[in-house]
């Protein structure tokens, strides 16, 4: 699956100067990692973002969001957002909640 470079580009502005972060490609998209452990990620034209599975619960009541779900298997903390849902400020939203998450996990 090709995933949105547009996107993948906003995504690497944001984080190209940030200690421990690689980009690697997963789940058929693209990936970022901290210190091992995903954070955000690509889905086709959509948003991964990694969450606890508290927070990613309550963010389902949000515009755009759905579960992450490729399997048929959701993942507790794990969502997708919409593309057309990520203005820069939400898009900054939402890489500052899964940056913030992931800072809680050991490293890898």
């Amino acid at each position: 699956m090709a995933y949105d470079e547009v996107l993948a580009d906003r995504l690497r502005e944001r984080l190209r100067d940030r200690l421990g972060v690689a980009e690697k490609r997963m789940f058929g998209g693209l990936a970022f990692l901290t210190d091992g452990n995903m954070t955000v990620g690509i889905h086709g034209d959509d948003l991964i973002v990694r969450l606890s599975p508290e927070t990613g619960d309550a963010a389902l009541t949000g515009p755009g969001t759905r579960p992450f779900d490729i399997t048929g298997r959701p993942m507790r903390g794990w969502i997708l957002v919409a593309g057309d849902h990520l203005d820069d400020a939400d898009l900054d939203r939402w890489l500052a909640e899964a940056t913030a998450f992931v800072a809680t996990l050991p490293p890898k």
